[in-house]
């Protein structure tokens, strides 16, 4: 009878000890699923010790670009030390939240039948005829006693403009795209008148060359497209980049003058500066155009070539550009698209003036 009882009280005590085993296990269960909902303070300080690239600032989950030390930066201010060509409060920077576009809007057929005659006489007599009036036009330079010598790159002064007052304050800048041509007539001239002038010429020997006061020489071509990452980065005399990686990178908003002579490459890179918004950031826009052939990475017949060039003229004039000198040169040859026909040379220079440029 004892050894029973004594065997009873041994079950009783077993069995305690496995609900309070049960009970312990429940209790710990719960309590570290409740830690883990909970957030901690020191989550919130991670988030800003965590490591990030260089030049990378996170700022309330937003990253934000910061040139690095390697990078050249040409920033220029005005005598209070605000940026120039705008309000020092008001950020000098991009909108990066621009809609993205893919490829530019193409105009209408110029005729029925699609023909090349049709298209090429639209585009030659809008290419032929200013769009706006210049009360100044000043050619190669700022230096009142220069010759006019060479390619006449032409730029507009008129009062209405604002890039006449930019120039007096010395506060204009200019960007010159280049391959490797000799004539820098212009862009001497300009820097002599006080602007801010950087030309880009993948052919010269050193990465930056600072030349007087205002003038700097840059071994970059600029491209519509980013480099091939295939291509090892120590080649610096093929660097090319994106005009508004350039911009980014030099840490510069606006652009007073864009001079372009990138022998057929223009088209592209035209449309590059169009479909990512550079063009905004423009003020004027002088250009040498070439017709011998449709330039690369513009594909098509011939007819569905030059309605792309005049489309392209036709996405400026929706951001306000307005055509206000035009230049043939004749002393090139005086062919359309491989062709002796429509009276018309195989390279022209342009002048657009940014209505709104401010």
């Amino acid at each position: 009878m004892l050894g029973r009882e004594l065997r009873l009280l041994c079950w009783r005590a077993c069995t305690l000890r496995l609900l309070v085993l049960c009970l312990a296990f429940f209790l710990c269960t719960h309590l570290v699923a409740e830690l883990r909902r909970k957030p901690w303070p020191q989550d919130d300080l991670l988030l800003h010790v965590q490591p990030r690239e260089p030049g990378i600032f996170v700022e309330h989950n937003r990253r934000i670009e910061v040139p690095s030390r390697r990078q050249v930066i040409y920033v220029r201010r005005s005598n209070k030390g605000g940026r120039q060509g705008g309000n020092p409060n008001v950020p000098q920077r991009r909108d990066t939240l621009k809609p993205v576009r893919w490829h530019i809007d193409l105009q209408p057929w110029a005729g029925p039948s699609h023909s090349l005659e049709e298209e090429a006489t639209r585009f030659l007599k809008y290419i032929s005829k200013p769009q706006i009036e210049c009360s100044r036009l000043v050619t190669n330079g700022l230096m009142e006693k220069s010759e006019v010598s060479g390619k006449p790159w032409t730029i507009c002064l008129d009062p209405k403009f604002s890039l006449a007052y930019q120039i007096r304050s010395k506060q204009c800048r200019i960007y010159s795209l280049g391959l490797g041509e000799d004539d820098s007539i212009f862009e001497v001239n300009m820097a002599a008148g006080g602007c801010e002038v950087h030309r880009f010429d993948p052919s010269i020997g050193a990465a930056h060359i600072h030349e007087g006061e205002r003038l700097w020489h840059h071994r970059l071509s600029v491209d519509w497209r980013d480099p091939n990452p295939a291509i090892a980065t120590h080649r610096l005399h093929r660097n090319t980049k994106r005009l508004g990686a350039i911009l980014n990178e030099f840490g510069h908003w606006k652009i007073d003058i864009l001079k372009a002579d990138m022998e057929s490459a223009e088209w592209k890179i035209l449309e590059n500066i169009i479909l990512e918004g550079i063009v905004e950031q423009i003020g004027q826009l002088v250009v040498e155009i070439h017709l011998h052939w449709p330039g690369f990475e513009v594909g098509g017949n011939d007819s569905t070539v030059v309605r792309f060039w005049y489309s392209l003229f036709k996405e400026l004039e929706r951001k306000d550009f307005r055509l206000f000198f035009t230049y043939k040169d004749l002393s090139k040859p005086q062919v359309f698209l491989k062709k002796e026909a429509f009276n018309a040379s195989s390279c022209y220079i342009l002048s657009w003036v940014n209505t709104r440029w401010s």
